[in-house]
């Protein structure tokens, strides 16, 4: 695994560093988004092979994170152009900057481990903290408010459809019979109270935990939102690489990239193609990228990684 240079170290560490930097191929005079800045590792990597006068634009949601990364790549100077914004205001960003294409986008989703490590954060089902989970602490809808005044019947349906859980129903009724509930630890223990102990190593509130961010932060539809701005923002030739750690974000992206990839998307059944679809990318892996073992003794998290990276294709005669 490539180490991460240059500036301040940051408390995160990039999941499948070399491996996006070898899929977004960057080159001096190039334009690249990281849509999840973070604490910018992935995008200290791109401007560093990108020099010297390589460009990147870098998103965030999350002002704790976007000040971090203003700290470590302020050696990159007017190379580096940090916002904060949501990856779904992608066009807005480009426009802003005059830019009608880039080279390369990459985007890390999902919660990383710095945002899990602060208490105050609330992400965490291991650290006494408030109920929160907001990526942006402006959002007005925090994980209390869901906890403490939705009905039962949409806190089962949140836990069952983002986090899968089986258990969705029992855990919501508990949920509103514990109210109010004012911290992390109160509600991880109503949950393990409720599920039991799981097996394996999976803690008991993972999954609920889970699916209230999502909810929380609209993460799912934000993806459907991104994916489209993204792949149009490409010039030819342009590569944009997600990074997603749950069988949810990922079914997003895989159905996503199966579709724009083919010709033609009418049912099998039908016998001529009416649809009028053509494909405007390419896929550099049918099956996700998956961290090493190196990786993963270093960064646990890296464990349920999953990286698919595309290619746009050159536009087609008649095509708009």
């Amino acid at each position: 695994m490539a180490t991460q240079e240059g500036g301040i170290k940051p408390p995160h560490l990039s999941v499948l560093y070399q491996e996006i930097i070898t899929a977004i191929k960057p080159v001096s005079g190039g334009k690249y988004v990281d849509a999840t800045v973070g604490a910018g590792g992935h995008a200290w990597g791109i401007l560093d092979a990108s020099s010297p006068d390589g460009q990147l634009l870098g998103l965030d949601i999350d002002p704790d994170a976007l000040a971090i990364a203003m700290q470590r790549l302020s050696s990159f100077q007017d190379r580096v152009h940090l916002v904060h914004s949501s990856y779904t205001s992608l066009s807005r960003e480009l426009l802003a900057l005059r830019w009608d294409f880039v080279d390369g986008i990459v985007i890390d989703l999902g919660v990383s481990s710095m945002q899990i490590d602060m208490p105050h954060r609330g992400f965490s089902f291991l650290k006494e903290g408030p109920l929160d989970m907001r990526f942006d602490p402006s959002q007005p809808v925090s994980a209390s408010e869901i906890v403490n005044t939705f009905p039962e019947s949409e806190i089962a349906d949140i836990l069952f459809k983002y986090g899968e859980e089986r258990r969705s129903r029992q855990i919501a009724r508990a949920i509103v019979q514990a109210r109010p509930i004012k911290t992390t630890l109160e509600l991880a223990h109503v949950i393990q109270r409720t599920a039991g102990k799981s097996s394996g190593k999976i803690h008991p509130a993972t999954r609920s935990f889970q699916a209230l961010r999502i909810a929380v932060n609209q993460e799912l539809q934000a993806l459907e939102d991104f994916l489209p701005q993204a792949i149009e923002a490409l010039t030819p030739g342009g590569r944009l690489a997600v990074i997603s750690f749950h069988s949810l974000e990922d079914r997003i992206v895989k159905h996503t990239f199966r579709r724009e990839s083919q010709d033609c998307i009418c049912p099998p059944e039908q016998p001529a193609c009416t649809c009028g679809h053509k494909a405007v990318i390419r896929e550099i892996n049918r099956h996700p990228i998956e961290a090493g073992e190196e990786e993963i003794k270093v960064n646990p998290r890296a464990r349920s990684a999953r990286l698919r990276i595309i290619e746009k294709l050159e536009k087609q005669p008649g095509k708009a």
